[in-house]
């Protein structure tokens, strides 16, 4: 199964420029998918971060792995478990920037729901650029009431 970046807007609340995932795909209800997020040379934060050596900011990675996580989560659950909810990062505990991710790459994340337990869920997730270990993290979720 795979989901394109407007399937992927009608389970997350997130809008450009946040919307970091393009592609969710090789989904496994509810237990694992790969995600892709084309960063390129004009994504938002290139213009600040930093303007001579781009970097796409750590912290928009392990957003990437939340999303990416989010939409996995919202695709395996009946459609009236997560309308009007929503997921929140409740934390990391582990996350590791092993090298720059640098704009004009497609930036691949392997994500897995380690377990759940009621409304809060763990995750862990890798993200490569090609073949090359860029992050991994290990955070959990909570989905929410909108209100």
């Amino acid at each position: 199964m795979k989901l394109d970046k407007s399937q992927i807007r009608n389970l997350l609340p997130h809008r450009e420029p946040m919307l970091l995932i393009d592609e969710l795909y090789d989904i496994k209800k509810l237990s694992s998918a790969k995600a892709i997020v084309n960063v390129k040379k004009d994504s938002f934060f290139v213009q600040g971060h930093f303007p001579e050596n781009p970097v796409m900011p750590g912290v928009l990675i392990v957003e990437s792995f939340g999303q990416a996580a989010a939409a996995l989560t919202a695709y395996g659950l009946d459609k009236s478990t997560y309308e009007n909810k929503l997921v929140f990062l409740m934390g990391v505990e582990k996350a590791r920037f092993r090298n720059p991710v640098i704009p004009d790459c497609k930036l691949i994340l392997k994500i897995e729901a380690i377990r759940s337990h009621g409304r809060v869920w763990k995750y862990k997730g890798e993200a490569f650029v090609e073949d090359k270990k860029m992050a991994d993290a290990v955070w959990s979720a909570t989905i929410v009431d909108k209100k």
